[in-house]
């Protein structure tokens, strides 16, 4: 090994290290405040350091609005809650032109930015909000700018989303459309607490100290990080792994298994494999490596494809799980790829 290789593979481990050292953390932290919800925290810190977006789907009171505030706090980052409602205007997220008056008496336009101009965005029960106001979003979190009258306004890194939805109540809601559905990196299921953690809850909220998350990173270590992550190279087998998983979500492809042939009406965009191998980057230096493992790409599978398959008629008259097709998925791939060894 040269002395160049020896000194990047030095740097490598370096930059693996700080990661999981970051990471640790924050997971932390955010456990000080939240309890439980493992595997939530662990993919919307995975999103974080990919740089995606997140939708948190569970029924209200679970701590999905206390998590992404905790994180914010955790990671010393700007801020916003709207709180999605039928009668929220577009301008009310992204702010609008007034017609400001100078102490000379001198009147000019000036643009008021709205909540949307934080690093870290909580649209609260986003689903309440009509499609018109849903699409206000839509520029922001694939582009991270907005335009208002004309005028295009660059939103400040990192800028995450974080959407919250609940999947019971439906009454006067209205349902993401695919295109906004596609921009989440994943979409994370939060359950309901066991009875153990329902005990620690009432611990933690009901006696006379509320835990606080303190801020042990700050926003230029994240953005070094996140582009730390971005770095880590893909092998050409983990890469297929992840293609041949997407396209085996398509009922159109020879290799699709039963249950997508029978219950998919469309499989998920290329967004899918991206948001797989981007989050694999992420989990593979949080296991203290600088490679990814399909491994890494199967442990984001779900999060990063429920929410971009659509489900025909009879699948969505026999209320079929798409995690479920997801699974049937990964086992025929890992069958024919030899990378049936399970995670």
């Amino acid at each position: 090994m040269s002395d160049g290789e020896m000194i990047a593979q030095h740097q490598a481990e370096q930059n693996a290290a700080r990661f999981r050292a970051l990471v640790d953390d924050l997971t932390r932290e955010v456990g000080r405040v939240i309890v439980g919800m493992d595997e939530v925290v662990e993919s919307t810190l995975v999103a974080l350091m990919a740089g995606g977006h997140v939708l948190l789907e569970g029924v209200p009171g679970l701590g999905k609005t206390l998590l992404v505030r905790t994180l914010s706090d955790a990671l010393d980052l700007e801020f916003s809650r709207v709180q999605f409602t039928p009668d929220l205007m577009p301008a009310d997220i992204t702010g609008t032109t007034v017609l400001w008056e100078a102490p000379t008496g001198e009147r000019e336009f000036v643009f008021q930015p709205g909540p949307v101009f934080a690093n870290v965005v909580l649209a609260d029960e986003i689903n309440r909000a009509t499609p018109k106001t849903q699409s206000a979003l839509l520029e922001a979190m694939q582009e991270h700018s907005v335009t208002v009258g004309g005028t295009t306004h660059t939103l400040e890194e990192p800028f995450l989303v974080f959407a919250t939805q609940n999947p019971i109540e439906m009454e006067g809601t209205y349902p993401l459309p695919e295109a906004q559905l596609d921009r989440f990196l994943f979409k994370v299921t939060v359950d309901f607490p066991s009875l153990a953690e329902l005990h620690e809850i009432m611990n933690r909220t009901t006696g006379s100290e509320v835990p606080q998350a303190e801020k042990v990173a700050a926003r230029d270590e994240i953005l070094a990080l996140a582009a730390v992550a971005r770095g880590v190279p893909v092998a050409q087998h983990v890469q297929e792994f992840a293609l041949r998983l997407l396209l085996a979500m398509h009922p159109e492809n020879d290799e699709a298994p039963d249950g997508v042939q029978r219950f998919v009406r469309y499989g998920p965009s290329p967004r899918g494999a991206q948001a797989m191998v981007a989050s694999g980057k992420v989990r593979a230096l949080m296991d203290d490596r600088y490679n990814v493992s399909v491994d890494d790409v199967k442990a984001s599978a779900m999060a990063a494809l429920r929410h971009r398959i659509g489900l025909n008629f009879e699948g969505q008259a026999e209320q079929v799980n798409p995690d479920d097709l997801i699974g049937e998925a990964i086992e025929a791939v890992a069958s024919s790829t030899g990378q049936d060894v399970p995670v």
